[in-house]
C-alpha cells in the first residue's frame, strides 16, 4: 500500500494537492482511511477525462454530422421472414448451449423515484405473481438455459449473470438475491460488482473535499462499466469460463429478452463486435437517442441533437430515416470489450453541471451551494460505439421488447409500474392467442389480468397445448400443473 508521503506527492505533482488541506487536523483512523481513498483513485486519469471532456464541451458548438445507418450492418426482426429469424434463434441457441454466452445487467440504480429506497430491480410493479423485475429476469435465464440443453450435448447449460451495483445497492441487492435463493439459479453463476466512481471538479479542474477527510465523487455512469469489467475481474472471469459474446441490458426494462438468442445469433450472423437492439420511434419527435452515424461513426444522436425536419424526413416505404430508437440493450464480443482499454483515454465523458456540497479550503466551512457550482463527469455505455469496427443492429418490436420503468404509479408521463404490468400481462394474452388459445376479459379491468410465469415461456414456446382453450381471467400460469388444470375443465 502506498505511504501517505508517496500519494500526497502524487497528487500534488497532478495539480491536486489542496486535498490535503486538512489532512493533519483529521485523527489518526480518518487519515488512514483518507490515504486509502486517494489511493484508489488514478489521479492522472481523472485529469485527463476531465481535460478530455471540458475540451469537448467547448466545441461542443460545432454542427453534428448526421447520417442513416448502411443497410449492411441492419435488420428487423419485425419485417424478417419467420424462416430467417426462426434461424438466428436457433444459432443463439447453440451459442448458449455450448456455454459462449454471458450476461450483464447493469442495476446500479435505486426506486427514487418509484418511491423506494430499495434498488431497483427489487421493485414489484404489481404483477399477479408479485415477482420484482430481478426475479423475472433471472427466471427467463432459467428457461433459456432449459431451452438451451437441447443443443448442449447432454452437458448442464450455464448462463452466467454479471450484476452490475453502485455502492449504495450492492449490498441490498446481493442480500435480495440470497433471500430469494438467487431465483433458482446457481449461486456460483452470479457475479456482482460495482461501477466506478469519479471526483466532482470545480469548474477549473480542481477536484472537491466532501468534508476535510473525504473527497466528493459521484457514479461515473453506466459507461463507467467498461472499466469496472475489468477492474472487478468480470472480464478475468469470462475469459476463465471461455465466454466470447455477452448480452447487456439494463436493470429497469420488465420485457427485456434476457440473453435473446435471436439477437446472440444475428449479431454473430454479421460478424459483428459490438450490436444494439433498437425499436421503430413512435413518432418523429419522441424524445428518445437514435442510434445512426454521428459524424461519419456509428453513435447515438440524442432527440435535442437532430434538426426538426431531418427528424420527419421518410424512406420510400414510410419509415422514418432515423427510426433506430436506442433501448440500452447491446451485444459484445469479449475481444471487443477487452479492446477497450486501447482507446478508453479517447472517450468523451459528458459534463453534468450540479449543486456539490463541499467544504471551503480556506474557513474549512461546510457549504451546501443554491445553485450549481461544479462538474459531476459521466460515460454513457453507448460511448463506445464509434470505435466499433463492425456494428450490428437489430430492430424489434417495442411491445414485445421494451417497457421501462421510470416513473411513480399514476404518472401521467407513462414508463410506470402501471404501464409496465400492463405491457407484461398484455404479450402473455399475445402468447396465448399465438398458440391458438383465447383469454378472457376480467371484470373490472380495462384488460385481462394475466400472467404467465418465464419458467413456462421465456417466449411464446412451448404453450401449443392451449390450443382451443379458453382461459379465465384472473389467472397466473405459475407451473405446468395449472395449465393441467385448464385443459381439465
Amino acid at each position: 500500500m502506498s505511504s501517505p508521503d508517496e500519494v500526497r506527492a502524487k497528487f500534488t505533482n497532478a495539480g491536486q494537492g489542496h486535498v490535503f488541506t486538512f489532512y493533519e487536523s483529521l485523527a489518526p483512523e480518518q487519515q488512514q482511511q483518507f490515504v486509502a481513498t486517494l489511493a484508489s483513485i488514478d489521479v492522472d486519469r481523472v485529469n485527463r477525462i476531465f481535460k478530455t471532456a471540458t475540451s469537448a464541451s467547448a466545441t461542443a458548438g460545432t454542427a453534428t454530422s448526421v447520417s442513416p445507418l448502411p443497410e449492411s450492418g441492419f435488420d428487423s426482426a419485425i419485417t424478417a421472414s419467420p424462416d430467417k429469424v426462426a434461424a438466428w434463434r436457433e444459432a443463439g441457441l447453440r451459442l448458449i448451449g455450448a456455454g459462449k454466452v454471458g450476461v450483464i445487467l447493469l442495476a446500479g440504480g435505486q426506486g427514487t423515484r418509484l418511491g423506494s429506497s430499495d434498488p431497483k430491480g427489487c421493485y414489484d410493479i404489481g404483477l399477479p405473481s408479485r415477482k420484482s423485475l430481478f426475479q423475472l429476469q433471472g427466471e427467463r435465464i432459467l428457461s433459456l438455459q432449459k431451452l438451451a440443453s437441447q443443443f448442449s450435448n447432454g452437458k448442464e447449460v450455464v448462463i452466467p449473470w454479471y450484476v452490475m451495483t453502485s455502492g449504495p445497492t450492492r449490498k441490498p441487492t446481493q442480500d435480495y438475491f440470497e433471500k430469494k435463493r438467487f431465483f433458482g439459479l446457481k449461486q456460483d453463476q452470479v457475479f456482482f460488482f460495482e461501477q466506478g466512481v469519479l471526483p466532482a471538479f470545480t469548474p477549473e479542474g480542481k477536484i472537491f473535499l466532501e468534508n476535510k477527510g473525504t473527497v466528493s465523487v459521484a457514479p461515473d455512469g453506466n459507461g463507467g462499466i467498461y472499466a469496472a469489467l475489468r477492474r472487478e475481474g468480470v472480464i478475468a472471469d469470462l475469459e476463465k469460463r471461455g465466454i466470447p459474446y455477452i448480452h447487456a441490458y439494463c436493470v429497469d426494462n420488465c420485457l427485456v429478452k434476457v440473453a435473446d438468442p435471436v439477437f446472440l445469433g444475428f449479431c454473430v450472423e454479421k460478424g459483428a463486435d459490438s450490436g444494439v437492439k433498437v425499436v421503430p420511434k413512435a413518432f418523429p419527435e419522441e424524445p428518445v437517442g437514435v442510434i445512426c452515424l454521428r459524424n461519419g461513426k456509428p453513435g447515438v444522436v440524442e432527440y435535442s441533437e437532430i434538426d426538426p425536419e431531418v427528424a420527419k424526413q421518410r424512406k420510400a416505404n414510410g419509415d422514418l430515416v432515423y427510426n433506430a430508437g436506442n433501448i440500452a440493450n447491446h451485444f459484445y464480443t469479449l475481444d471487443f470489450l477487452k479492446r477497450i482499454e486501447q482507446f478508453e483515454d479517447k472517450l468523451e465523458y459528458h459534463i453534468a453541471k450540479k449543486k456539490i456540497k463541499h467544504v471551503d479550503l480556506v474557513t474549512g466551512e461546510e457549504q451546501s451551494p443554491a445553485k450549481p457550482n461544479g462538474i459531476k463527469l459521466e460515460l454513457f455505455i453507448f460511448d463506445v460505439l464509434p470505435f466499433s469496427e463492425r456494428m450490428a443492429v437489430l430492430e424489434v418490436a417495442r411491445k414485445d421488447e421494451f417497457s421501462p420503468l421510470k416513473n411513480a404509479a399514476g404518472s401521467k408521463d407513462g414508463d410506470s409500474p402501471d404501464t409496465s404490468r400492463a405491457d407484461i400481462m398484455a404479450q402473455h394474452v399475445r402468447f396465448v392467442e399465438a398458440a391458438g388459445g383465447h383469454v378472457t376479459p376480467t371484470a373490472g379491468s380495462p384488460a385481462p389480468v394475466f400472467e404467465i410465469s418465464p419458467l413456462i415461456s421465456y417466449g411464446g414456446e412451448g404453450l401449443s397445448a392451449l390450443q382451443g382453450v379458453s382461459i379465465p381471467t384472473p389467472k397466473h400460469i405459475a407451473t405446468a400443473a395449472d395449465i393441467q388444470a385448464l385443459l381439465s375443465h
